[in-house]
């Protein structure tokens, strides 16, 4: 396991840090090279060494400069291997190959054929001056052999490298066309609801609102509680129509054209209170503090939970006393909406669609929500909802 977390470590520092390796492969040729040289030639004194450090050295810049790197890479090697006349230090020659393997990798399939049969033959050239019986020879056959590999290499690395920089672009292109596919289909749903809410529940509260202004017009004998009644069903059917144009507005306008701020918040508290009073609850609202600084999914929640939870009241218990507490703290903001109607029994969620929504608006914001009979009849909400900004 050790091994394969080394190989692990060095294939990371390949990959991210190229530098690194090129310095590896330089100290390793140069090693090698004065491993295998069996004897001092006659060159001066510390030649030598300059040559095969001079050969490896210009390696870490192959990258930058790969036509100069195998120029100066291949005279220094030449030069290291005249200076011993057969006494080894022939593995010098793997410095020029590397840098025959970056020209490859960094230019065309053409322009590295091209270099490379040049270098080689004049390498080739310069280890036969005098000795015409090495020009088939088989250090000749091996170099060109190298060569050629070497060329291989380089380009098998260039078509790797293309291919996934192709396969790369194609992947983001995809995602890209992945992203707009799903931005039309959301846009086309939008619209769908829309144009449904707009057909649909505008025209039926549109009706309602017509019938109960006609209603109320025609009807001339009867009390002033039908007439108040025909009348809050007016102003409600308004009102739900004033809210559905703004959602169906809304639902209609671009993604970069939809506000961010929620259409109601608790500074229309005291009309919403009014409206459920006008239908016949006697309401007691209770504020303790205040928040300016109130975040608008907070402020929105809240005042469509406490909406939600007067609705319920007025469907299931009819003209019962309410008693709405609003709390504000440090850190969250506490609904409590109580009445004094009938005993009920326990809630199931399944069937309880208004409960079901509070409990996921105030989830959504990392809040909770308890829902149910109170021991001593009627029900309670409490909302705990988060107010971090």
């Amino acid at each position: 396991m050790s091994n394969v977390r080394v190989i692990g470590h060095l294939h990371h520092a390949i990959q991210h840090r190229p530098h690194l390796a090129d310095l590896s492969v330089a100290a390793v040729v140069l090693l090698v090279t004065l491993l295998t040289t069996a004897a001092p030639g006659p060159l001066p004194e510390g030649a030598p060494l300059a040559c095969a450090a001079l050969a490896c050295a210009v390696l870490l810049v192959r990258r930058r400069w790969p036509y100069a790197t195998l120029v100066v890479s291949t005279i220094a090697a030449e030069v290291y291997l005249a200076g011993y006349h057969g006494r080894g230090g022939i593995l010098i020659l793997a410095a020029p190959l590397v840098a025959l393997y970056t020209v490859a990798e960094h230019s065309d399939r053409r322009r590295a054929l091209i270099v490379s049969g040049l270098v080689i033959v004049a390498v080739g050239v310069t280890h036969t001056v005098g000795v015409p019986s090495r020009r088939l020879g088989p250090e000749n056959l091996a170099l060109a052999a190298l060569g050629g590999l070497a060329v291989a290499a380089g380009t098998a690395a260039r078509h790797r490298r293309a291919y996934l920089a192709e396969a790369l672009r194609r992947a983001e292109e995809a995602e890209r066309n992945r992203d707009a596919d799903t931005r039309r289909r959301l846009t086309e749903e939008r619209l769908r609801i829309a144009r449904d809410l707009h057909d649909s529940v505008g025209h039926h509260l549109a009706l309602i609102n017509v019938q109960a202004g006609v209603t109320a017009h025609l009807l001339t004998g009867e009390s002033h509680q039908v007439r108040d009644t025909l009348a809050q069903i007016r102003q409600s059917s308004r009102a739900a129509l004033d809210e559905l144009r703004d959602s169906v507005g809304l639902l209609r306008r671009p993604d970069d054209a939809a506000p961010l701020q929620p259409t109601a918040g608790l500074a229309e508290l005291d009309d919403l209170l009014g409206t459920f009073r006008r239908t016949g609850l006697q309401i007691t609202a209770r504020i303790d503090g205040s928040r300016a600084d109130l975040p608008w999914a907070t402020d929105h929640t809240a005042y469509r939970i406490i909406q939600e939870a007067l609705t319920n009241v007025r469907k299931h218990a009819g003209s019962a006393d309410v008693a709405v507490t609003l709390r504000h703290d440090r850190d969250a903001v506490t609904v409590v909406v109580d009445n004094d109607g009938p005993p009920v029994a326990p809630v199931d969620d399944a069937h309880a669609h208004g409960i079901v929504g509070m409990r996921e608006r105030v989830s959504a914001l990392g809040g909770t929500l308890l829902a149910g009979p109170r021991p001593t009849g009627g029900f309670r909400v409490t909302a705990v909802i988060p107010a971090a900004s």
